[in-house]
């Protein structure tokens, strides 16, 4: 069984087999890697351009909305001059229509 405890509920409460509190020494050698170094660089890194990524996602939400925002004023537009070009068709029949009568 390699269940692991916590303080209050610890694996067992034989002092022999419960898991050691201090690093040993290899724990400590392994942690002191280069490797460990480039990984916090990275993290660091990646840290520092978390406002950069957060902006340019901002930025592309702000140019969706203001996309979608114009093709909404154009069809708002489109739907005018359509209704003023059948007006004006309606005028030019009774136009035609008045003058056919006389």
């Amino acid at each position: 069984m390699n269940a692991t405890g916590t303080i209050d509920r610890p694996a067992t409460h034989d002092p022999m087999k419960q898991v050691p509190m201090t690093p040993s020494v290899s724990d400590t050698s392994a942690r002191n890697t280069s490797g460990a170094t480039e990984s916090r660089q990275n993290r660091t890194r990646e840290m520092q351009l978390i406002p950069e990524a957060l902006a340019r996602a901002h930025m592309r939400e702000r140019l969706h909305e203001a996309e979608s925002q114009r093709s909404a004023l154009r069809l708002v537009a489109a739907r005018r001059m359509q209704r003023r070009a059948e007006r004006a068709s309606l005028r030019a029949r009774r136009a035609l229509a008045m003058a056919v009568m006389q």
